[in-house]
This record gives C-alpha cells, structure tokens and sequence, in this order.
C-alpha cells in the first residue's frame, strides 16, 4: 500500500462541491467521490458537524483523512466523508453555526476557514490492500458497516444499480420485504439489506459474489433472487408474526425451494410452538418446521435449582452406567425428549455423566 500526506487548502478541497441524493457527492474540481452512490448517505448529528466547522475556526487541527487514488487520476474518499460534507454544507449555506451562516461571516473569518489546510493521505493498493486498510483506519467517528467496507473496493455499475435497489431510504428491496410485515431486519442506508441478501445468494461468501460480477451491468440477478424469496416467504407461511424479520429466508429457500408444503399444517404447527414455553428462541421455529433441528430452538434448559435436586435424589449416581460423579461431572437430560412432548420440569429430568449423555444424544 502506497500512501502519501498531503495538505490542502479547504477551499481546493470543496472546489465545485455537489450534492445529489441519487449521484452521490463530488468535489475537488469534480474529480473526488466523496460520497459514491454505493455508500450510506450523510449520517451526522447537528452536534457532530457543528463540532467540525468549530475545529477548523478555531484553527485546531482535524483528523487526518484518506483518499484512494483511482485510475486515470480522481479520487474517492477513505475516511473522512462525513467530515468533508460538513464543510462542504456549511460553505454551501445548508446549516449555521451560532445563528450565523458562512455567507454572514467576515472576509477575514471567511478566508481563514477556506485556506485551513486539511491533512490527507492519498492511498494507492490492491483490492486486498485496500480492505485490509480500510479496515485498520475505520477506528473513530461514524465507523463503516463490513458491506461498505465491501463497497468501497468493488466499484462499479453492478454496485451502483445495487444500491439503488438495495441501499436507498425506501428502497425496492425495503419496500417488498415490509409489505405486509417485516421480513428482513435492519437499514437498508446502512447496506443491510444488501449485506443481507449477498450472504443468502452465495452462501456467506460476500466478496467473492461481489467480485465475480463487479462488472456486471447491472444487478438485475441479485434484484430476482430477493424477489424470488420474498415470494416463497409470503407464500408457505401464511401468517405473518414479528419474529419472521430475524430469520435467515435465504438460507431455507436455498435448501427448499423446490419442496412442497401443507401450509396450513404449517401453521398449526408454529402457532402450537410459538406457545410453548420450553421454545425460548421464536424466530427459530421457521427454521425448525422445515429442518426438524431442534437447535434453532434453543429449548430451555434445567435449572441449576432442578439439577441440584436431581442430583441429590440420584445420590450422584449416572442413571445409565451407575458411577458416582461430582455434580460438576454431570449434565441434565430429559427423560422423555422433548419433540415427544416432554417438558423442562424436574420430574423430567435425570442427571448423566457427561460420556453418558453424549453417548444418548449422539453427541
């Protein structure tokens, strides 16, 4: 990685300085992408932003910022995006500070803030470099998301029609999945839909699907595949509860897709579940009705009050090879499983050495 300082004045900094909500946020005579259409947009408090243009007033020194150097000699920027567009806010008239906008300043105050000297390193590297870097840098401030992280390497306009299906406030993807409830947490302006999405399509391996189509012209594929599990969704559970937003759809639709599905034992099913207190993890009974793995249940385990009294009433013996153990040694089962109908209660329950209970569970 290649990486040079460089201090420049603000005023070349933000030299035909442009904000648009679809084309991102451009400036240094047009040839710096602060803001790429890929990446989240302007997420600053008022507080924040004020606290920078009061640094440079007061002529204390700002954060360092990191430019990567693109081919053909224009710049995106690293780290530093949320500061660089609140000066470029500010000098473009779009917020005040103390009741007093660039434009009412003095010459003097004005010409201090536009020849304050910035120091930014220009970054050259690989792909790879340019990860890991970003990576060690992003440590302050308004900390990048792994996926813009992703996206901040594997530019493009297969990234750029992503975005626009994936990453905008109210966008597509955002839209389709809370039509009719929730079906995928978190922000889609904080690439988690995105992020989300990639994951599913290519088994966990992000990167490498980014970097298979970055030239792609569109992401048109990636667009139909979200369609595509949506719709399974929507269609074998036919009613909706809140916890459906933390499951991973993809994951089961990957698996079974083609499967059919009565849905309405389905429902049955989960409705009986979503009523049992032994069920402590909700949003793991749509993985466990198709996969029958009772780990995404997370089935609620014996209390130390109820093993204590086991224990006691066994004498320390195993149930299974008849040895003495300390409690310690020992583990809590059920007598009757639980996918039998039996209950996490102490007459259910039998303490085993630990080879025992791994011998009877499989383990």
């Amino acid at each position: 990685m290649k990486i040079e300082l460089h201090k420049i004045p603000i005023k070349k900094v933000i030299d035909e300085y442009r904000d648009s909500a679809e084309e991102g946020v451009i400036a240094y005579g047009g040839k710096l992408d602060i803001r790429p259409k890929y990446q989240r947009e302007f997420v600053y408090k008022e507080k924040q932003r004020e606290a920078v243009i009061e640094t440079i007033k007061n002529n204390f020194p700002l954060n360092v910022m990191y430019w990567m150097v693109r081919e053909g000699g224009s710049y995106e920027v690293l780290d530093g995006q949320q500061r660089t567009i609140s000066i470029g806010q500010y000098i473009s008239g779009e917020f005040s500070l103390n009741e007093r906008y660039f434009h009412n300043l003095h010459k003097e105050e004005q010409d201090q803030i536009l020849n304050y000297k910035l120091m930014i390193y220009f970054c050259e590297g690989t792909d790879k470099e340019r990860l890991d870097w970003f990576r060690i840098i992003n440590i302050a401030g308004e900390k990048l998301t792994d996926q813009e992280i992703r996206n901040a390497v594997y530019t493009g306009p297969w990234l750029s029609d992503a975005k626009l299906k994936f990453s905008k406030s109210n966008c597509a993807a955002y839209l389709l999945a809370n039509d009719g409830g929730q079906l995928v947490s978190g922000s889609p302006i904080r690439q988690e839909y995105l992020e989300t999405t990639l994951s599913w399509i290519n088994d966990g391996k992000i990167e490498n699907y980014m970097a298979k189509h970055q030239h792609d012209k569109d992401a048109e594929k990636l667009w139909q595949y979200f369609q595509d599990v949506i719709e399974w969704v929507r269609k074998i559970f036919i009613n909706y509860r809140r916890e459906m937003s933390n499951v991973e759809w993809g994951e089961l639709y990957n698996k079974f897709k083609n499967d059919k599905f009565n849905t309405k034992k389905l429902e049955d099913e989960i409705k009986k579940l979503m009523q049992d207190e032994d069920v402590t993890k909700k949003s793991g009974i749509y993985s466990y009705v198709l996969t029958r793995n009772e780990k995404y249940l997370n089935i609620r385990a014996f209390t130390d009050k109820q093993k204590r009294e086991v224990y006691e009433k066994q004498k320390g013996i195993c149930i299974k090879c008849k040895k003495h153990f300390e409690i310690e040694e020992m583990e809590a089962d059920h007598i009757k499983p639980w996918h039998e109908g039996g209950k996490t209660i102490s007459e259910n329950c039998q303490m085993l050495c630990k080879d025992c209970n791994r011998r009877k569970s499989g383990k």
